[in-house]
């Protein structure tokens, strides 16, 4: 049996090799996300993870020589990359039509047009790529032209980085044994009643308290999070904690942090209130919101000190887009040293490529 595996892998060493790294590659992947899934980095190294699967089983289907699988391979491949192309050349269509369902539906706050300025500003870029007026520009003249170009593609991959991220972090594991449901605040409306938004978070922590109960653990304790906005009669928490009592959620199970402006702040004290209720840090704890904003308050949580990872409630498919786009512009500010060391580098070397190019250096 030795000689055997010896002769197979001396015979199939390249793909020996290809699956290790493959599978090394999935491997630190894994221990990275389930020992920190708030870590921007997890979503590189799931998109490594993806190239490597995506070339050994490239190679492990053309190394069958069934023509018929390979045939079937390409015809998938080429169906994929049909869509994908499909997908980024209308994407204007699909901000347009989605804006118009924000619009229609949503209050007309600036926040609530950012997918109508993206599908107009994707739409000008096509026609400007198609109608190509500065064809006839000197080869330097392009080059710096190009720059805002490769600093809008820097900005894709970290959105595209963004929404790898939060896709793997709505599957995060949900341990049903925790001490303190943390709810983030959200406004009110009428300055003293909890809106949809914020009673689909509060339902879904109370689903998420009724399961642990149902298998056998104990009723953990449910933190409010929220302040009082200049504009509303009461804090955010305490319309929250009148919304769970409605609930049949007992008042003994509700703990009240009414401190809380910002997300920061409902992750920073809403630690500080499970602790003095605890007695240590030793708790356990989730936070819930909406599922769209999970990520970005993981990460605040993180920089709070706070142990505890998201539970997402449900969000409109048609409101998704939007609120996305705002989350990732809030975490492009939450990292914008990085970014704009990043920008800054990239416009110096099409600078410095320009010169070389006016100069004759470089073609």
């Amino acid at each position: 049996m030795m000689n055997n595996l010896f002769q197979f892998f001396s015979q199939n060493k390249p793909f020996i090799y290809l699956s290790l790294i493959m599978l090394a590659s999935f491997l630190v992947f894994l221990i990275s996300w389930l020992k920190e899934p708030r870590r921007l980095l997890n979503g590189i190294l799931f998109t490594v993870f993806l190239l490597m699967f995506g070339i050994w089983l490239t190679v492990t289907i053309l190394s069958t020589s069934l023509r018929p699988l390979i045939l079937s391979y390409e015809i998938l491949l080429v169906l994929f990359i049909g869509a994908i192309t499909l997908i980024v050349t209308f994407s204007w269509l699909f901000f347009l039509w989605n804006a118009y369902f924000v619009w229609k539906r949503e209050t007309h706050t600036l926040s609530n047009l950012l997918t109508l300025f993206i599908g107009i500003a994707i739409l000008v870029s096509w026609i400007v790529a198609l109608v190509g007026p500065f064809n006839n520009f000197p080869s330097w003249a392009k080059t710096l032209l190009y720059t805002p170009i490769a600093i809008i593609d820097y900005l894709l991959f970290v959105a595209y980085n963004f929404l790898v991220n939060l896709t793997l972090y709505q599957i995060v594991p949900r341990q049903y044994n925790q001490d303190y449901l943390i709810v983030l605040g959200a406004g009110l409306a009428k300055g003293n009643t909890v809106t949809p938004l914020l009673a689909s978070r509060i339902n879904r922590a109370i689903q998420y308290a009724q399961k642990q109960v149902a298998k056998g653990r104990k009723m953990p304790k449910l933190i409010m999070s929220g302040g009082k906005g200049g504009d509303e009669q009461i804090s955010e928490a305490e319309a929250m904690s009148q919304y769970a009592v409605g609930r049949g959620i007992k008042s003994d199970y509700i703990i009240l942090e009414t401190q809380s402006k910002n997300t920061f702040q409902n992750m920073k004290y809403s630690a500080a209130a499970a602790f003095n209720d605890f007695g240590s840090k030793n708790y356990r704890a989730k936070f819930f919101s909406n599922n769209y904003h999970i990520f970005r308050a993981a990460l605040f949580a993180k920089k709070a000190g706070l142990n505890a990872n998201g539970v997402g409630a449900y969000t409109r498919f048609y409101f998704l887009p939007n609120a996305i786009v705002r989350e990732f512009a809030a975490i492009l500010v939450l990292n914008k040293k990085r970014h704009l060391i990043i920008t800054l580098l990239i416009i110096v070397f099409f600078i410095i490529y320009a010169l070389l190019q006016l100069t004759g250096l470089a073609h």
